[in-house]
């Protein structure tokens, strides 16, 4: 069998199996002669014993147990950013200093060197924690003698210095907080925010460590109550106003929660028709969360800690489209910027519950809710079958191969042309009762 992060164990193969029987296309129950005779979610609720999930979560525990979660590196020595106290930040900024006036007193031009980020080559990928940087990857140069480079070499050490004073006094600022006082200097805030995701590479340090914030976009809900770093206690249950992701995560204590599982929502909007229906607490007590498309840090950061603290499933919820899989690959993988801080972004144990490409079929989805895919979305695809997470992942790549063959993608909101309320009453309880993911 192969590690249980590969999605490839027999939960996952026990999922292709069962998942086509037990509804038909319109998910009603086996022998139901109409789609009138479609269950209600309290039927449902009464027939579903949740056996599969609660064997899913079996296998992750023991998996954790044995330790599988943290594999040998093998031949090659990982980065790990490893969160350091402010003494060894302060110091690790003072080296750099003392090496830049080093090269000064030689007559030589200083260069600042750092992990390439953008780089395949600097990758490696194990299936128990995603993309990881290796130790003796190339880098990056900024060279103070280069006229291309001098502006951003200055950038550089200008952050090292408002880190610096941050650290020193012990105080915290978002990153937009730094951006808003050099706007002229920085010119936008894209650029800030590679230079300060540069300078955790260089010292291989989390973003935390350097008291830099950022201000979070995700929003959570469900069976959750912590307690943040202030002393404020927060509560997520369910409503129809969500909770703010914090945007210090590592700062969270006291999570208690009784929930079931994790669902992962790529959109706002899916993720708002979840708490209007009511979602959390009419199936199985349970959170959900999203980023809002493309995950920022403090997303990422949290259900990581989600599943560090509770070890419940975790499911990704996805639009039917190259970009909501590379979004799921971002959670569940990590991204190649952020490889150098992969051991604590990434949750291998993310399963993909929907929506699947074979789903588009198997409900008979009304094809003007389908939309045909654009050249963009192919070359994504093709990008991303050719991902190194793809290899351990056959049924994920089995289903872009269907996409790739009928050339049409699907919203989570094409179900609403089953029925207004198909995602919250059949599909979601059918998949989760039944064990629909990959």
């Amino acid at each position: 069998m192969r590690s249980w992060f590969g999605g490839n164990g027999p939960t996952a193969a026990h999922a292709q199996l069962v998942w086509r029987e037990p509804a038909d296309s319109h998910g009603a129950i086996p022998g139901c002669p109409s789609r009138c005779h479609r269950p209600s979610m309290e039927r449902l609720l009464q027939v579903a014993d949740f056996g599969v999930m609660e064997r899913h979560q079996a296998v992750l525990l023991q998996s954790l147990r044995t330790g599988t979660e943290v594999p040998g590196a093998g031949q090659q020595q990982l980065v790990r950013a490893k969160p350091l106290g402010s003494s060894d930040v302060l110091k690790a900024i003072e080296n750099i200093i003392k090496e830049t006036l080093t090269y000064l007193a030689k007559g030589e031009a200083p260069v600042i060197t750092f992990g390439k980020r953008s780089s395949w080559e600097n990758i490696r990928f194990d299936d128990n924690v995603g993309l990881q940087m290796v130790s003796d990857c190339t880098v990056s140069k900024v060279r103070c003698e280069c006229s291309k480079s001098i502006h951003r070499f200055a950038l550089i050490f200008k952050t090292l210095s408002m880190i610096y004073k941050l650290v020193q006094s012990n105080t915290y600022a978002t990153k937009r907080d730094l951006y808003y006082n050099e706007t002229q200097l920085f010119g936008s805030q894209m650029i800030l925010d590679g230079i300060i995701n540069d300078i955790c590479c260089m010292l291989k340090v989390p973003r935390r460590c350097l008291h830099i914030l950022s201000t979070s976009k995700g929003c959570i809900a469900g069976d959750l109550c912590y307690t943040e770093e202030d002393g404020n206690r927060v509560n997520c249950a369910c409503n129809s106003a969500a909770v703010l992701v914090p945007s210090n995560v590592d700062g969270i204590k006291n999570l208690n929660s009784a929930a079931k599982f994790v669902l992962v929502v790529e959109k706002d909007a899916t993720f708002q028709r979840l708490l209007d229906d009511d979602f959390c607490t009419k199936l199985f007590p349970c959170i959900i969360i999203t980023g809002k498309g493309v995950p920022d840090l403090n997303t990422r950061l949290m259900v990581r800690k989600l599943w560090d603290m509770l070890h419940i499933p975790i499911f990704a919820l996805m639009d039917a489209d190259p970009h909501g899989i590379e979004i799921m690959c971002i959670y569940k993988y990590g991204s190649m910027s952020m490889s150098f801080d992969a051991h604590r972004l990434t949750v291998p144990i993310i399963g993909w519950l929907g929506l699947l490409p074979s789903d588009i079929q198997r409900l008979n989805i009304p094809k003007e809710a389908l939309i045909p895919l654009t050249n963009n979305d192919t070359k994504k695809l093709t990008k991303l079958q050719k991902r190194p997470y793809i290899n351990c992942q056959p049924f994920w790549k089995k289903e872009m191969e269907i996409m790739e063959t009928c050339k049409v993608k699907a919203e989570i909101q094409a179900l609403a042309s089953i029925s207004s309320d198909y995602l919250t009453r059949v599909y979601l309880p059918n998949k989760l009762k039944f064990g629909g993911w990959i």
